[in-house]
């Protein structure tokens, strides 16, 4: 494992005041070539945001179990990981740049977890659908830090709470994935949602806003549908990755808190 003790590394980002921290419930990747109200409420947000020097997402959609990385590439490509849809969706481009630098900067923080550069990992749709709509044309560095699938969740929220002093340094973090993500109950015909997923999506919600993590962190312990409303929780832990980053006194708001197609939760967050 490299240590990074550059000298140089330290002024690569300046002091900043607090910058924001985002959930985004990003749902169907169709949504990044659509115009709907969920993207519309994305691109509203995105022009009320604070000038950043660097966007970090952490996408559900990338699993590194094991392991955490770090994108490190400069020039960030474009994944398409996903299947039966439109020629259109895998036309898609999005021109962002990576930052050694700060990849290592973000490394650094999590060396005691042996955090990984990466240069072969580009921007997944968890992070590019979201973006094309909150920052179409980004002026700073877009990176992207893995999951740890095997982690528990306590441990997880301990990993990369140890990146919040980032948001000091011009760091905007966004958590890309969905609170309730059940693929196997998906109403194509946008019936109304199912009890569960508006009992699951409610309940969480009141924990979130009151900061209640013992129940956050456990969720199969705690909700009785969060098994169905959560079959796997690799959606569920980038909510709990934007959720250690919060401060301890810090209140969120929440937009698109909406069932899609009956069991993908689009509730998302920012702090105000």
């Amino acid at each position: 494992m490299a240590t990074y003790s550059i000298t140089d590394l330290d002024n690569r980002l300046a002091p900043s005041a607090l910058m924001p921290v985002l959930f985004v419930g990003h749902g169907s990747p169709m949504n990044a070539i659509s115009d709907n109200a969920y993207t519309r409420t994305w691109h509203q947000l995105g022009q009320e945001l604070p000038q950043a020097q660097a966007i970090v997402v952490v996408s559900a959609h990338w699993l590194t179990p094991g392991q955490t990385h770090i994108t490190d590439a400069p020039k960030n490509p474009i994944i398409y990981d996903f299947g039966g849809f439109p020629a259109e969706l895998s036309r898609v481009r999005y021109e962002s740049v990576g930052d050694t630098d700060v990849a290592r900067l973000l490394a650094r923080q999590l060396v005691e977890y042996e955090a990984e550069l990466d240069k072969q990992w580009g921007l997944d749709h968890g992070t590019w659908s979201v973006l094309k709509h909150l920052a179409p044309a980004p002026e700073v560095p877009v990176l992207q830090v893995s999951i740890d699938y095997t982690m528990p969740l306590p441990q997880l929220y301990e990993l990369y709470g140890r990146l919040r002093a980032m948001r000091r340094r011009g760091v905007v973090f966004i958590g890309s994935g969905n609170i309730v993500h059940a693929l196997g109950r998906v109403k194509w015909d946008g019936g109304a949602a199912w009890d569960w997923a508006e009992q699951f999506d409610a309940d969480t919600a009141v924990a979130l806003q009151e900061r209640q993590l013992g129940k956050l962190l456990n969720p199969y312990g705690t909700w009785a549908e969060a098994r169905i409303a959560v079959p796997t929780d690799d959606h569920y832990r980038s909510m709990v990755a934007a959720l250690s980053l919060l401060e301890d006194d810090e209140d969120i708001r929440f937009f698109n808190d909406t069932i899609d197609l009956g069991s993908i939760g689009m509730r998302s967050f920012v702090t105000v």
